[in-house]
């Protein structure tokens, strides 16, 4: 398994592309703005086909380029249902003025809690964690030991709560419930800023100390 990443848009969100070398099968994993070129020149510098766009949660800035890389590859897009409505209709649901228009795409298939998705022979595990939006979701790879987040947990730092559909209690819940029950050394590469691990978090993040300090 390959994952290539890529920063993008104006807010420098992270865009993933795993690929399954073998069968050559890749998955795109969210879409901002100024990614669909990337992901197309980087699927075809690696000899892959994107068949799948899944997507960790409907904010803008992880949707924008959605259905210009879903009309130029047929990728089917993934979504969990609590969270469509901001991709059928995203001009809809901005919370400031913005200087672009962003085109509606649609989920061809709904992601639920537990549900086992696939790139080629890796297996990956979706996990519902509402609080940054009500149909945030983590996709989890046991086997290699990775975790791909969206805007529920950063280095340091945790999704934000204050946009529509967010809660930070219920953030809290969720992260403490599926991303800490994984082991130390499980890589997290979150929706903006760089990787880092689930011990590290475990040990230095400060919302989640706090958290634990409010519960003890």
């Amino acid at each position: 398994m390959k994952i290539c990443s890529l920063c993008a848009g104006p807010v420098e969100t992270n865009a993933y592309l795993v690929i399954d070398e073998e069968s050559g099968v890749a998955v795109a994993i969210d879409t901002p703005m100024g990614s669909a070129s990337w992901y197309l020149e980087e699927a075809r510098r690696n000899s892959a086909q994107i068949g799948e766009i899944w997507l960790t949660h409907s904010h803008w800035d992880h949707t924008a380029d959605c259905e210009e890389l879903r009309v130029a590859t047929g990728a089917v897009v993934f979504l969990h249902e609590d969270d469509e409505y901001r991709l059928l209709d995203p001009n809809a649901h901005l919370v400031f003025s913005l200087p672009f228009t962003f085109k509606a795409s649609k989920a061809d298939r709904y992601v639920r809690h537990d549900d086992r998705l696939h790139i080629g022979e890796s297996a990956w595990q979706v996990r519902h964690v509402p609080g940054h939006t009500e149909g945030s979701v983590c996709f989890i790879n046991h086997e290699e030991r990775v975790a791909i987040v969206g805007d529920t947990l950063f280095d340091g730092s945790i999704g934000r709560t204050d946009l529509p559909g967010g809660d930070h209690h219920v953030l809290i819940a969720s992260i403490v419930r599926e991303l800490l029950s994984l082991g130390d050394d499980y890589a997290v590469l979150p929706g903006h800023m760089g990787p880092t691990t689930i011990g590290r978090e475990r040990r230095s993040n400060p919302f989640l100390l706090d958290s634990m300090s409010e519960r003890s």
